[in-house]
């Protein structure tokens, strides 16, 4: 990390099929290795099977599914007087969302379905209806952020 001053933020591009960028950061998320057609692949199938399912505009569930999954507070780790307190300190809007992206690929990628597409639209779905494991994932960082509201003052 540079202490000198931020890194400036890169500019993304619009996804091809919908020209939203939170989809095309899920899909740079979501790739491995490089291989972007593959992620694109699994999240228009995913948008596909969304859409078949719902008969909603897959693209709108996908941001309620997100704001769903978007922690509001967490804990981060302050070393006082030689013991370390769990403080909750509110999430900056880029940082919720980026915790949102990461939780739902990693809650659909240990889903049972046997297809990364079948898994992906399953947890989507799962997150706009408020369950699944990237919402519970959500409330348990809440719950921890409540226990510990007793170390709040050591906010910085």
């Amino acid at each position: 990390m540079s202490r000198r001053h931020r890194a400036e933020k890169r500019e993304i591009i619009p996804d091809a099929k919908y020209g939203d960028e939170v989809i095309t950061k899920f899909m740079n998320s979501l790739m491995r290795a490089g291989k972007k057609s593959t992620a694109e692949r699994i999240v228009y199938g995913a948008f596909d099977i969304i859409e078949e399912k719902t008969k909603n505009d897959p693209v709108k569930a996908f941001h309620e599914a997100l704001e769903n999954v978007m922690p509001a507070i967490e804990v981060r780790s302050r070393r006082v007087g030689g013991a370390t307190y769990q403080v909750p300190v509110e999430v900056r809007p880029d940082r919720r969302q980026a915790l949102a992206i990461r939780w739902l690929i990693t809650a659909a990628r240990g889903r049972k379905e046997s297809t990364m597409v079948g898994r992906l639209s399953g947890e989507l779905l799962d997150a706009v209806n408020g369950q699944g494991s990237a919402v519970k994932k959500k409330e348990d960082t809440h719950k921890m952020a409540e226990a510990n509201r007793a170390f709040s003052h050591y906010r910085w």
